[in-house]
C-alpha cells in the first residue's frame, strides 16, 4: 500500500555513545592546545571514544536495539536497515550486513549510505521512499561512526574536533500529517577537497608511503568548512520549510548538525 510521506515517521528512537570519555584536558597533554583555545572556537568541552576493540557496528547496534525498544518491535520486524557512516567496520561487506547479524533480523536487507555529517538526513530520506511506496513497512535508518579511527592524534587543527557514536530511528507508518512534511537534499562535489582523507581507496590505495605520509587520516581546511557550511546550512533549513508549507516563525524547535557551537 502506497502513502504519503506525511503518514511516514520516527517510531522509535536510540543511541549509544561509547564508555571512554576524552576532555579537553586529555588533548592538553596530547597536543599544542587549550581547555580555553577550543571551547572559545568549537563549544566543546569532551568527546567519546571507542574503546580498543570496538567498531563503528558495535555503537550502531547498540543504537539500533535502543530504538527496537523504544517502538516495541524486534529484530524480525525490521524490513530494511540502513547504516550512515564514513568509517565502516572495513570497506565490505555493508557495516548494515554486520549490524543485521548482530541484532538477529534472519535475512533483513541492509546497505551503506556514505554522505558524511548529512548520511542520517540522506538515510531518514532514503528509508522514508521505500515505506511511501509501500514496499516495507519497518525501517532502521543509523547513523554511527567512529572518526577517532580516522583522527590523526597529531594534528590540532582536527583532533580535538571529532569524537565516536551513533543514533538510530526506526521508520513506520504513523497518522496522516503527523510525519515527514518535506525532505530537502544537495551536494557541491566542487568542495571535496575541503574535507577528505587522501588515501585508502581506488585513487590512492594503502601502500606504505601513503601510511608513512599519515594520509589515511581526516584532513579539513577548517575556515572553508565553517563558510560553507553555515551558508548551505541556512539555505537547506529555509528550503526544508518553505516545502512544507511553513515559515521560519511556525518552528518551534531546530535540531541541527552539532559539528560545533560556533556554526551552529
Amino acid at each position: 500500500m502506497t502513502r504519503s510521506l506525511t503518514s511516514v515517521g520516527i517510531i522509535g528512537l536510540g543511541s549509544y555513545l561509547p564508555e571512554r570519555v576524552l576532555t579537553n584536558a586529555d588533548l592538553e597533554r596530547m597536543v599544542d592546545t587549550s581547555d580555553e583555545w577550543i571551547v572559545t572556537r568549537t563549544g566543546i568541552r569532551e568527546r567519546h571514544i571507542v574503546a580498543d576493540g570496538e567498531a563503528t557496528s558495535d555503537l550502531a547496534t547498540k543504537a539500533a536495539q535502543r530504538a527496537l525498544a523504544d517502538a516495541h518491535l524486534t529484530p524480525a520486524d525490521l524490513d530494511l536497515i540502513l547504516v550512515a557512516t564514513i568509517s565502516p567496520d572495513m570497506p565490505f561487506p555493508a557495516t548494515a550486513n554486520v549490524v543485521q547479524a548482530q541484532l538477529g533480523g534472519a535475512n533483513t536487507p541492509g546497505f551503506d549510505l556514505s554522505a558524511g555529517c548529512s548520511g542520517f538526513v540522506y538515510g531518514l530520506a532514503v528509508g522514508a521512499q521505500f515505506i511511501a511506496t509501500g514496499l516495507y513497512r519497518h525501517v532502521m535508518v543509523i547513523g554511527a561512526d567512529a572518526l577517532s579511527r580516522l583522527t590523526d592524534w597529531t594534528d590540532r587543527t582536527t583532533c580535538v574536533l571529532f569524537g565516536d557514536g551513533a543514533g538510530a530511528a526506526v521508520l513506520g507508518p504513523v497518522p496522516e500529517g503527523s510525519g515527514f512534511l518535506s525532505f530537502t537534499l544537495g551536494g557541491d562535489g566542487t568542495g571535496a577537497s575541503l574535507l577528505r582523507i587522501d588515501a585508502g581507496g581506488s585513487r590512492r590505495p594503502a601502500s606504505p608511503e601513503t601510511v608513512a605520509a599519515r594520509e589515511h587520516y581526516i584532513r579539513m581546511a577548517g575556515n572553508e568548512v565553517f563558510k560553507f557550511g553555515v551558508r548551505a546550512m541556512a539555505d537547506a533549513t529555509v528550503e526544508v520549510i518553505g516545502k512544507a508549507g511553513l515559515a521560519p516563525c511556525d518552528i518551534d524547535l531546530l535540531v541541527p548538525h552539532q559539528a560545533n557551537v560556533r556554526i551552529m
